[in-house]
Parts: structure tokens; sequence; C-alpha cells
């Protein structure tokens, strides 16, 4: 906008001497207004570029900018002589590019700013000695084109603010909208559906890269036990401690969702079973290890058991590794629960 905002200007000046060296106008105010003009400019570009605007309430300085525009516009308009006429496209320009950066509120104070700045340059031009001469008529004519030209280009900026705040509130409904279709309600972790989407595409990336992938199976041991003895209420309370406990031990590239019920599925990208094997273990001993208190300071010790597989081929993706990874969880319950059993040790076995 600062760019804009200097070939605008340039341009306008270049105008203004054009019509200085035809002799429309007097030179002298012409040098002096361009001069200033320019200066202003390179306060603003230094400010700006400087990072010291960053310190103040706006800091694109818009406001500022849009103020010293039009009153450089009020002046032009003063000392243009028969050349008036080409100040009004040039204020519709500088209102039309510059209040979009601004509030209902600043917009209607630029309308009102404009109003009165440009009713003393019309007083000015119409009655000083020096700079007057021109026909009621006509000054009543220019009157009447600038208030159309501040009230159209504010009422059209206010619309397009209105269209910008309903578009920016319907992607945040979009967005919103895709959350929760991606989401499970109680833990806020993605749900099944999305998680396959997830398996799909990581595992064509580990077929390309020839990168390992494991896929983990959790499922907390004796659940129906908490919601048959405790309420669905402390069930889901123990599903969203047991998350909190899960996602503080994996890795931001690790991908957690929940299954249905009490299963958990994870997904961990370029990981070796060795380091798979690992923080398994990890998550398994601090689920182990953080009880959920309850409102009357009761506590219910939680465990999980777990089913692992390594990605073997990729047309297994994504079927043929939950259902081995499945059958691993079966036999992590069989050996007495609460421990991490492998897919690959059930084939040696």
């Amino acid at each position: 906008m600062t760019v804009m905002a200097a070939l605008l200007m340039l341009c306008c000046i270049a105008a203004m001497q054009l019509v200085a060296a035809a002799g429309l106008t007097k030179a002298g105010p012409v040098h002096w207004l361009s001069l200033v003009s320019a200066a202003g400019l390179v306060v603003v570009y230094v400010l700006i570029r400087s990072g010291y605007s960053q310190r103040w309430e706006d800091p694109a300085l818009t406001l500022f900018q849009i103020s010293s525009s039009i009153l450089c516009t009020a002046v032009a308009y003063v000392i243009m002589g028969a050349a008036r006429g080409i100040v009004l496209p040039i204020l519709a320009v500088i209102l039309f590019f510059g209040m979009f950066g601004l509030t209902p509120r600043q917009m209607l104070a630029v309308l009102f700013y404009g109003s009165m700045v440009f009713g003393i340059a019309l007083a000015i031009a119409q009655w000083s000695p020096e700079y007057g001469g021109q026909p009621l008529a006509l000054t009543v004519a220019y009157m009447v084109m600038i208030i159309v030209v501040l009230i159209s280009c504010t009422f059209l900026n206010l619309r397009v603010l209105a269209a910008r705040k309903k578009r920016n509130e319907l992607t945040q409904a979009v967005a919103s909208e895709h959350e929760r279709a991606i989401r499970d309600e109680l833990t806020g972790l993605y749900n099944r559906r999305f998680m396959l989407e997830v398996m799909h595409i990581e595992g064509a990336r580990a077929q390309r890269s020839q990168q390992p992938l494991l896929v983990a199976q959790l499922d907390l041991d004796h659940f129906k036990v908490i919601n048959d003895t405790h309420g669905h209420a402390v069930g889901d309370q123990a599903l969203c401690a047991f998350v909190r406990t899960v996602t503080e031990c994996i890795r931001p590239t690790d991908t957690l969702a929940r299954w249905g019920g009490e299963e958990f599925v994870l997904l961990m990208a370029n990981t070796t079973v060795e380091n798979g094997e690992r923080l398994l273990e990890r998550v398994r001993a601090a689920v182990q290890a953080s009880p959920v208190v309850l409102a009357s300071g009761a506590a219910i010790h939680l465990t999980v058991s777990v089913g692992a597989a390594r990605l073997q081929a990729p047309q297994e993706m994504p079927v043929g590794l939950l259902r081995r990874a499945d059958a691993a969880l079966y036999a992590a319950k069989a050996q007495e629960r609460n421990r991490v059993a492998w897919a690959d040790d059930l084939i040696e076995a």
C-alpha cells in the first residue's frame, strides 16, 4: 500500500507541475506543495520500514496517510486555479484505496474530516483575493461533487468491509464444521474416518520414501467396569485423562485417533520397531502411573493394553496393518493385559 501511495503521489505531483508549467496556476505554491507531499511520504516510508511505527496502534499509519493526503488535496484545490477539476478523481482514488484498512468509525471520521477540510478550501477558493474569482455556481458544483465523492466512497468501503466480515465469518464457520467432521467430540482427537485417510496418505509416503511405519491399537483395560461402577460421566473423565497422558508421551509427528469406545489408534511414521517399542512402553508406564482423581477424592487406576504392527507391504495399508495390530492387541489382553504385544512376535511364535 505504501508503494501504491508513492506512485499515486508521484502522479499527482507530475500533474500539478504540468499545470504550473502551462501557466494555469502559480508555480511557487505548487512547488512547495509538491515538496511537502513528497517529504511526508518519505517520513511515512521510513517509519514503517524501520519498524518504529509498530509501537503505535496503527502501524501502517493508514489514518495519518489518508488525513494528510486529503489535506494536501484540499490545498491543491485552492492553488490549482482553473485546473481544480483534476482534484476530484485524485480524492476518489485516495478514499477508495486508503479506507480499506479502517474501521467503520474511522471511515465516518474521515468523511467528517474531509467535508470540513474541503469546506474550508471551497470558501478560500471562492472568496480569497489571491485564489478566488471563480463563479459561485462553479463552486457550488464542486462542493456537490466533493460531497458525492466523499459519501459514495465511504459507503462503498463500508459495504466492502461488511462483505469481508461476512466472508471471514463464513470461512471460520467452514473451518469449524470441518474440525467437527474430523474430530471426536469428547476427546478432541481425530476420529476413525479421518484417521483412515491419514493412514492412506502416510502409507503412500512410506512406500515412496522407503521409511518404516508403525501402527498401534490401544485399549483401556476393564473400562466397562469403570462405567458400570462409577457411571458414564466418570468414564468420560477417564477417557480424557488417558488421552492427555498419551499425548504427553508421543511425539508431534505421531497421530493419535479415537477408534471407538475405549479403543484408540496411534500412527507412528518414520519410526523403527526399536523406537516404537520404547515409545509404546513409555505410554503404557505413564498410563499406569497416572490415576484419575475423582471429585470425591477417590482414585481410579488405569492400565492399557497395546497391540502394534509394522508396515510390511504397501498393499496391506490400512486394513491389513490394522488387522495385525488388532490381533496383537488381543494377544496382549490374553496375557493378563497392561502390556505391549507385537504382531511380528505372534508370527514368530
